[in-house]
Formats: C-alpha cells, structure tokens, sequence
C-alpha cells in the first residue's frame, strides 16, 4: 500500500492491468484519463507471459476520493481484461480493492491501513445466515467475502519476473 491519503478529498492508490488485449490498451488509457483527468498516471504496459498477447502494466494513481470504484466501473467493460484496483485508507475513510476477471465478474472489499480486508457485521451475518437457509458450508460463504477466488484466479498474472518494475511502498502509520 502507498502511504496515506494527505489531504481530504483526495485519494491515492495502485491499478495493476493483469492482462489486457494490445487491441483493448487505448481503450484503458481512455477510461483512467476519463475517470482520473490530468491526474491519470502513464501506464507502460509489458507483454503478459501468462497470456500470450496480452499486455500488462501497474502504476499509482492519485484522485479525488472514490475514484477506485470509477476506475472499476469503468474498466470492467473492457473484454477479456483482468485487473486490480486499490484505493488506500485515509484517516477519514476506509480504503477499497477491486478485483475482475471475466470469469468471476467483479469483487470488492473494504481494506485496513495494512490491506487487510475488514468484513463489516451485515456481511458476516449474511454469511451465517445464507449458510443455515441453504445448507452452504460457512467457510465458503467467507472466503467468497474474502476474495479467494479472485486471488487464486489471478495470482498466476501477479508472479514478478524479471521485466517487472518494482513498485516502492511508503508506510505511515
């Protein structure tokens, strides 16, 4: 995670393209420019040795607060793209990870100072409560909150190699 958000209103985070078609890539540029305006990041996409023929690119944004979820929304309509967006916690509000694949559709959680995913009571209790009406197991119903689908779907496309560029994080606590 980057460091905290320093003034309110304005937010900061990291988008990491998975995998996008070469064909889809100006179409992504687009849509943060549109989403982000002046404060879009250049994105420099790498081929994706996961998927052949796609590209691939992480960079830190900065935007008014909220813009992960527009960046999600915006994104999640791109074909055959794979990504992550985060937007850190602030001290005055909580942060956010957006998760997509085709397959799985779209996740979101909210996250801690640490990125961790905090689960809120009303979820947790519809967990419980899906579990008992319809005799699903409890642990599927949390990992199902927690994401465990989409990390293991996209954990391959996360892997580093060697044209990776390394990301510096920044702590404050």
């Amino acid at each position: 995670m980057s460091s905290l958000t320093s003034s309110a209103g304005t937010a900061r985070g990291v988008i990491m393209v998975h995998a996008v078609p070469r064909a889809i890539v100006p179409h992504v540029v687009w849509a943060l420019r549109d989403v982000l305006a002046r404060q879009a990041p250049d994105l420099d996409f790498g081929p994706q040795p996961v998927a052949p023929g796609t590209l691939r690119a992480v960079a830190n944004w900065r935007g008014p607060a909220g813009s992960a979820a527009r960046i999600a929304s915006a994104l999640r309509v791109m074909p055959d793209t794979l990504f992550e967006v985060v937007e850190d916690f602030a001290s005055d509000r909580e942060g956010e990870r957006y998760a997509y694949t085709p397959s799985l559709g779209l996740f979101r959680a909210t996250i801690g100072v640490h990125g961790d995913i905090y689960l809120h009571e009303d979820r947790v209790r519809a967990a419980i409560d899906g579990a008992r009406e319809h005799g699903v197991d409890l642990a599927e119903g949390l990992a199902h909150l927690l994401g465990d689908a989409w990390d293991v779907e996209l954990e391959p496309y996360r892997v580093a190699t060697s044209d990776t560029p390394i990301r510096v994080l920044h702590h404050v606590v």
